[in-house]
């Protein structure tokens, strides 16, 4: 949405194009009464189908991922005969591959333009390799399927919210992206609870041990939900069957008003790199990446909370069931917090409150030993995934169209951003313990960082806006790649130039 040239446009063609009024145009540019009843009706449709799948496929990701933490304590460092570095190893070794993937992965998916089937594959390979861990008798072994599992989960995580972003606008994002990630977080529950049931109920069954009990039935259930997502899940609203003709129209004009320019690629793979480009040229790429860099490495204790919990002195069962209230919490205000960020149409308080509080539950884990203050801090450590759902929707808004363009951003920040996850487990030394004192240390750290490009972001999104109030104005003269802009929104919006204008007037990134 850049304006910053001066190349003259033939106004005279322009004008000749469209005799409309200024009136009509504003009316052009914004859904009619009636479009705004079948909006409604799209939406539920998109919020009772897209939403669930969506949300119990995360929910198995994050347990299919987690489940590593929580056989720890049910025997497989033991049975596997790993020391605590060959055990930081493989759970470092998942990243290394998760990263490799996202980019080629993201730009395959918007150049294929069938989610269903390519995050289905993907969904069911994850699974599978899940359910294959189980076999897995020493170091080597491990590490292999642990690489090739974070290989098979990469596609998932960037694509669904590039794929979200096709369907809803940047207002109804926040709450659906908290929504979406609750899925994280009731893995952090429910994933621990059948971990602590498997590891009372199942350990030693027909010789095998619980933590291969948890890969096999966990794995399983992955598979059976990959297969149903190619089924199921719509790819796009002009291929949904259950829309019609005017909910079609009206989910793909919706985006447009919203983005102020058509959102749809130019065909060939030249769109695909061309997007990666422009990805990064944007500055914005840049201050997000590093943002949930932070966001990433802070939260690197979720992939040691069975042993945290473990330092408050009981059990491996109770300590498993301890690590699910935190997280039931975080469910429930997470929404109502997005919800409310949803409402003022603004990011920039919703993202930072949760930042002193964290540091204070680090703070709090670090210098106490009685159990009521230790167990509390997990709930104010567990306020930095209330932070996750804000950013996912503030990049949503930040990074404009081209799909491409947003597809390629999407995977770099998540790719950078999961790469802390390749070194933070190194500072969970068993040396330390029960305090992690250096561990938690860095994770303050983190999120000092992620303050200040907290503000950073808000500063350069107050420079843009005001830039793009001033194009309002009438005179003020488009750039030649400007008006072949106009000329394609026009043409699939079914309006004159003129029209097609008015589209950009009145956009504001959200602060």
């Amino acid at each position: 949405m850049a304006h910053d040239n001066n190349i003259p446009t033939d106004e005279e063609e322009v004008a000749g194009k469209a005799t409309i009024t200024h009136v009509e145009a504003e009316q052009q540019a914004a859904l009619s009464e009636e479009e705004k009843i079948i909006e409604k009706q799209l939406r539920r449709k998109i919020d009772l189908l897209i939403m669930p799948v969506v949300i119990i496929v995360y929910l198995m990701n994050y347990i299919d991922r987690n489940n590593y933490a929580a056989a720890r304590l049910q025997g497989l460092e033991k049975d596997l005969h790993l020391s605590s570095e060959q055990y930081q190893v493989a759970l470092s070794m998942f990243f290394v591959a998760y990263i490799l993937m996202q980019v080629p992965s993201n730009l395959l998916l918007n150049y294929a333009g069938r989610p269903a089937f390519y995050l289905g594959f993907f969904i069911t390979a994850w699974g599978l390799v899940s359910a294959l861990t189980s076999l897995v008798t020493n170091y080597r072994q491990i590490v292999a399927l642990r690489f090739l599992l974070g290989f098979v989960e990469a596609p998932f995580f960037a694509g669904v919210l590039f794929y979200l972003s096709k369907w809803y606008t940047k207002e109804e994002l926040a709450v659906r992206m908290s929504i979406f990630y609750s899925g994280s977080l009731l893995s952090g529950a429910f994933g621990n609870l059948i971990a602590a049931g498997i590891l009372k109920g199942l350990a030693g069954k027909r010789g095998l041990g619980a933590w291969q009990w948890l890969y096999i039935i966990e794995g399983t259930i992955t598979i059976c939900i990959g297969i149903l997502v190619c089924f199921i899940l719509p790819d796009f609203p002009d291929t949904w069957r259950l829309l019609s003709p005017e909910m079609k129209q009206v989910a793909n004009r919706r985006l447009a008003l919203e983005a102020a320019e058509a959102d749809m690629d130019a065909a060939g793979r030249m769109s695909q790199l061309h997007g990666l480009k422009l990805a990064l040229k944007d500055p914005k790429t840049y201050i997000l990446t590093v943002a949930y860099w932070s966001i990433a490495g802070a939260g690197g204790f979720q992939y040691f909370f069975p042993t945290l919990t473990a330092t408050l002195g009981y059990s491996h069962y109770i300590s498993l069931v301890l690590i699910a209230p935190p997280y039931l919490f975080m469910v429930f205000w997470s929404i109502i917090h997005s919800r409310i960020s949803d409402t003022l149409a603004h990011r920039f308080w919703f993202f930072v409150y949760p930042i002193p509080l964290t540091i204070a539950g680090f703070i709090i884990f670090m210098t106490t030993d009685s159990f009521g203050p230790r167990y509390f801090s997990f709930f104010l450590m567990i306020f930095i995934f209330a932070m996750n759902g804000i950013l996912y929707s503030w990049i949503a808004n930040a990074i404009p169209r081209p799909p491409a363009k947003r597809a390629a951003a999407l995977a770099i920040i998540n790719c950078v951003a999961n790469s802390a996850s390749i070194w933070t487990p190194y500072t969970y030394r068993p040396q330390d313990a029960p305090h992690y004192r250096p561990a938690l240390g860095i994770c303050i750290g983190f999120q000092a960082v992620a303050a200040l490009m907290a503000v950073l972001l808000r500063w350069h999104l107050q420079k843009e806006n005001q830039r793009l109030a001033r194009l309002d104005s009438d005179d003020v003269v488009l750039t030649q790649s400007e008006v072949l802009r106009l000329e394609k929104t026009a043409e699939i919006e079914g309006i004159d130039i003129s029209a097609a204008r008015r589209l950009q007037l009145g956009f504001r990134y959200i602060i």
